[in-house]
């Protein structure tokens, strides 16, 4: 392997790593390279981050390496995240939230053994639109984050609590998420409704 391919390899390993980074010593051997030529690669990559005046830099926290945005262009992100056009959830979205809903708190480790897919992109949109939230770490190794519903998922929901929440009708069916979604689904759309009947004049 040429160095321009490490560093190549090592960038898309901290795209795929997301909010937990990589440490060098685990890009050393999923590499199979020395973790000092490793490092210099990192340390390489984030200078050509700066330099180039990229829209991602590398951060190093907890000792680990990461992809992260850039400080200066929250504002932008901002909107992106709370823009009209980007109000509705996607499936992806939908699935992750139903998941939170119903069997919090819980971790993304768990979310993605029950929907079978990667769910860090989903959970960060959830995030922002302030329907979930860090509730705690989790009693095992790493100390993983605790997710759980918020105020505004109730609102959002015309909840009053969470015991509101519609309720599956087999809670051992191999089928339970498809349901949960399409539950959760119905309830957003119900409300929707009453919302938009509120607004007009």
């Amino acid at each position: 392997m040429d160095y321009k391919s490490l560093k190549s390899i090592i960038e898309g390993l901290l795209f795929l790593s997301g909010d937990e980074g990589l440490s060098v010593r685990q890009i050393a051997e999923i590499t199979e390279q020395r973790p000092e030529l490793a490092a210099r690669a990192l340390e390489e990559l984030k200078e050509e981050y700066v330099s180039q005046k990229r829209g991602l830099q590398v951060v190093q926290i907890a000792g680990n390496y990461r992809l992260a945005t850039l400080p200066d262009h929250a504002p932008y992100f901002e909107r992106l995240a709370y823009s009209p056009s980007r109000s509705s959830l996607s499936q992806a979205a939908l699935e992750t939230l139903a998941i939170v809903a119903y069997r919090q708190p819980i971790t993304r480790v768990e979310i993605e053994e029950i929907r079978g897919v990667k769910s860090e992109r989903a959970i960060h949109t959830l995030n922002n639109k302030d329907l979930i939230h860090e509730v705690g770490r989790a009693e095992a190794v790493g100390r993983p984050i605790l997710y759980g519903t918020t105020k505004s998922f109730l609102e959002s929901f015309g909840l009053a609590t969470l015991k509101e929440l519609p309720e599956p009708s087999s809670l051992d069916s191999s089928d339970q998420l498809e349901e949960e979604t399409q539950l959760l689904f119905n309830k957003l759309d119900s409300t929707q409704i009453t919302i938009d009947e509120l607004e007009q004049p």
